[in-house]
């Protein structure tokens, strides 16, 4: 069993769960969840048809004490403390935004700009803001595939693959989609979604670049899709009750040490920016994830990095709560 989250935003919160057998949908309100597997298959199912059930999940919400008036049952209620919480979607393309955060990419340029350049602090630091205000007013996000497969539970172990050392975490805000849409206009971005829920994107440092491969440059794949290297969840919490995503706070403890505590609002390319960049690509569909970036205060900032034994704990405003002990692979 996992250790139940703190309580996230609104009435209701959608996961997906196991008591000890299959997994299956569930309606969390307080610390009860409805199993929902009697409607529905899978939590993408209920994204897939967004609006229609939206109503309806509201209507099971009201059911939480489980009976009528006349004491009849409505479904199955679990309490969330007896369950194990599992990563509350299967979801279909994951995109993934990088350099997204001004004060991280901030401090990165200005940091080569001092060792490669020999600027001083306070030329580097002016040059690299002035990239960024250039950047937001001309340039584009930055977005690569993940890997399902990566994807873990909020609570489950992450296990460190053989290869590399640098294994580094980044807090994100993540979003997933609710309805179809092509080259959709930034002005009604933030209609096309559902739900938010967090990730934890994690980084083999020592293996993002190929050696062998400088033309190429970066490898995402093995760098960033090893197993458990994605954990996600505990909940998607519907955007209706998430309050204003460019304004939570995210925060991650490493061994109890506050790693990473920023704004979303550091944002260099908001949500309704990103969706309209990556949907000029790619038709998103009911479903997806979307990643929107990752704060300063990764382990390469703090020269820091992951061992067996270690424990992160994070956490999004209103989203929920993540802990992940890290062990190394069997």
């Amino acid at each position: 069993m996992h250790p139940p989250s703190p309580s996230h935003a609104g009435p209701f919160a959608l996961g997906t769960f196991s008591g000890g057998a299959a997994a299956f949908p569930g309606l969390v309100t307080g610390a009860r969840v409805r199993d929902l597997s009697d409607l529905v298959p899978s939590v993408r199912t209920l994204v897939e048809d967004w609006d229609a059930w939206l109503p309806r999940l509201h209507e099971l919400a009201d059911e939480a004490d489980g009976t009528d008036e006349a004491g009849g049952t409505h479904g199955t209620w679990h309490d969330l403390a007896e369950l194990r919480v599992l990563a509350p979607i299967e979801p279909g393309q994951i995109l993934q935004s990088g350099a997204n955060y001004r004060k991280h990419v901030v401090d990165l340029v200005a940091a080569e700009k001092e060792s490669v350049h020999g600027a001083t602090p306070e030329e580097a630091r002016a040059d690299a803001e002035k990239m960024m205000d250039e950047r937001i007013r001309s340039g584009v996000p930055y977005v690569f595939l993940g890997s399902p497969r990566a994807m873990c539970g909020p609570y489950d172990d992450v296990v460190l693959p053989e290869l590399g050392e640098q294994h580094d975490w980044e807090l994100e805000l993540a979003l997933v989609i609710g309805k179809p849409g092509r080259n959709i206009p930034a002005e009604e971005a933030m209609s096309y979604v559902a739900a938010y829920t967090i990730c934890n994107d994690l980084t083999t440092r020592d293996r993002l670049y190929r050696p062998d491969l400088k033309a190429i440059g970066t490898d995402w794949f093995t760098a960033k899709n090893a197993d458990t290297f994605l954990p996600t969840g505990p909940f998607l919490v519907p955007a209706a009750f998430a309050g204003d995503p460019d304004d939570l706070r995210i925060t991650l403890r490493h061994n109890g040490v506050v790693r990473q505590d920023e704004s979303t609002k550091d944002m260099i390319f908001g949500i309704p920016r990103l969706i309209a960049y990556v949907s000029t690509t790619t038709t998103l569909h009911p479903g997806d994830l979307l990643l929107t970036g990752s704060p300063a205060g990764n382990g390469a900032h703090w020269g820091v990095f992951l061992n067996p034994g270690d424990v992160l704990e994070a956490e999004i405003t209103g989203l929920g709560h993540q802990r992940n002990n890290v062990r190394s692979a069997p």
